[in-house]
């Protein structure tokens, strides 16, 4: 497998600083202004379920839990083009999951969208990587890129993780737990505005939380 479909850069950076790693609960205000809550803490306001896997409001996180073994997910009820958005998950089982972004999520994976910010908790699974529909030419799906392999065990496994990602015009960063994954711009993306959502791939019985869950939306229409 080509470790990228097209040209980027995937590189370590120092990362983060502490300080800008926004507390439980609170914006991550020094990233900048305009930040926006995702989830109350209480409820799925704002989001609906797609599939039958299990999504609920537990103990002031969101917990997605397999249920039918199949694809399942809980997507937004806005669109974004532009953004900066920021979570934190826990994986609770050994787990593929993943934030999609700029995709049109249907009961039925095979006729949608997207582009996931993978999310597995297995060193060497290319957490922070991209996989997705690649361009309008090939009408394939497939990895678009993924972290250097010095990077992988930059997740951890069992434990709370930070995920920054920042989507501007084609330029897409990933940074997992104040590291930089990836650094990409996407010449001729076929997906380039739509719903975010949050992914239980099709397994076995599989448990992830997230919580802290913002959004910078910086889209222009």
């Amino acid at each position: 497998m080509m470790r990228a479909l097209l040209c980027c850069t995937a590189v370590l950076a120092f990362g983060l600083p502490v300080a800008a790693q926004p507390p439980q609960g609170k914006a991550p205000g020094l990233f900048g202004a305009g930040w926006v809550s995702l989830f109350n803490g209480n409820d799925l306001s704002g989001w609906k379920i797609v599939g039958q896997e299990r999504w609920v409001a537990d103990n002031g996180t969101i917990l997605g839990e397999s249920a039918a073994g199949r694809n399942g997910f809980l997507k937004s009820e806005k669109t974004y083009k532009d953004f900066h958005a920021f979570l934190r998950f826990k994986c609770e089982t050994p787990i593929n999951s993943g934030f999609f972004y700029h995709s049109d999520i249907e009961e039925d994976i095979s006729k949608i969208r997207f582009i996931q910010v993978e999310i597995d908790n297995r060193v060497g699974n290319h957490t922070g990587g991209l996989h997705g529909d690649r361009t309008p030419e090939t009408q394939s799906r497939g990895w678009i890129v993924w972290p250097a392999p010095e990077l992988e065990t930059v997740i951890r496994p069992y434990e709370w993780n930070d995920l920054l990602v920042q989507v501007e015009g084609h330029r897409v960063r990933t940074h997992l737990n104040g590291v930089q994954m990836i650094d990409f711009t996407y010449p001729n993306p076929r997906n380039t505005d739509g719903i975010i959502a949050l992914q239980i791939h099709p397994g076995k019985a599989s448990r992830i939380r997230f919580r802290d869950l913002w959004i910078r939306d910086l889209t222009v229409r």
